[in-house]
C-alpha cells in the first residue's frame, strides 16, 4: 500500500512535467514564428527603402564621380593595360596591330575604380581597335582619333558617356544645347590615353 501511495503522487508530477514541456515548446514556437515574421517584414521593407535610396544614390554618384579633379600639384596616376594584339579591318591584306595603352587618371581612387572595370574596358578597347584599318592607324590624325575613342570607351563601363566625334562633327538642330549641357555635367576621370607601343604590320 505504501508503494501504491508513493506511486500515486509521482504520476501527477510526471503529467505536470509533460504539460510544462509542452507549454515551453509552444511558447518557443510562438516566439520563433513571431521573430521570423518580424524579420520577414523588416527585410521586405528594407529593399523598398534601399531601392529608393539606390535611385537617389545613383543620381548622386553619377554627378560627383565625373567631377573628380586632380589636386593641384599632385602627380597624375597611370594605369597600364596589357598590350593589345588585334587583327585589323583591312580587306585586301591580313594586317594586325600590337598596341600598348596606358590610361592617365586623376587620382589613386580613380585608378582603383579603373582596375575594377578593367575587363569591360579591355573589351571596349578591343572592339574599337578591331574596326580600324592600317591606313587609319598609321597617320598621326588617326592615332589622335583612336586615343579619343579609347578615352570615351574606357569610361563607358563606369556609366560615364562622353560626346562622340560624330556628334561634334554633325550636330542636329537641337544638339548644341544638349552638347553644352553634357560638357558641363560630364568630366572624364581618365584625362589622357597614352601609347606605350604602337606596331602595325
Amino acid at each position: 500500500m505504501a508503494t501504491a501511495a508513493a506511486a500515486a503522487p509521482e504520476a501527477p508530477k510526471g503529467g505536470s512535467k509533460k504539460k510544462l514541456i509542452i507549454i515551453v515548446v509552444a511558447a518557443l514556437l510562438v516566439l520563433l514564428l513571431g521573430g521570423g515574421a518580424a524579420v520577414f517584414l523588416l527585410k521586405k521593407k528594407a529593399p523598398a527603402e534601399g531601392e529608393d535610396g539606390a535611385e537617389n544614390s545613383t543620381e548622386e554618384t553619377h554627378e560627383p564621380a565625373p567631377a573628380a579633379k586632380a589636386k593641384p600639384g599632385a602627380p597624375p596616376m597611370f594605369v597600364p593595360l596589357d598590350p593589345f594584339t588585334v587583327n585589323l579591318a583591312d580587306k585586301d591584306v591580313d594586317r594586325f596591330a600590337q598596341i600598348g595603352i596606358t590610361l592617365e587618371v586623376v587620382d589613386a581612387k580613380t585608378s582603383d575604380t579603373i582596375k575594377a572595370y578593367l575587363p569591360a574596358i579591355r573589351s571596349n578597347v578591343l572592339m574599337v581597335l578591331a574596326h580600324k584599318t592600317s591606313v587609319e592607324l598609321l597617320s598621326r590624325d588617326g592615332k589622335e582619333k583612336l586615343a579619343r575613342e579609347i578615352l570615351r570607351e574606357s569610361v563607358r563601363p563606369m556609366g560615364i558617356e562622353l560626346d562622340s566625334e560624330d556628334e561634334e562633327e554633325a550636330p542636329a538642330a537641337d544638339a548644341p544645347k544638349k552638347k553644352k549641357k553634357k560638357k558641363r555635367a560630364v568630366e572624364s576621370p581618365v584625362t589622357k590615353v597614352l601609347f606605350s607601343t604602337f606596331i602595325v604590320q
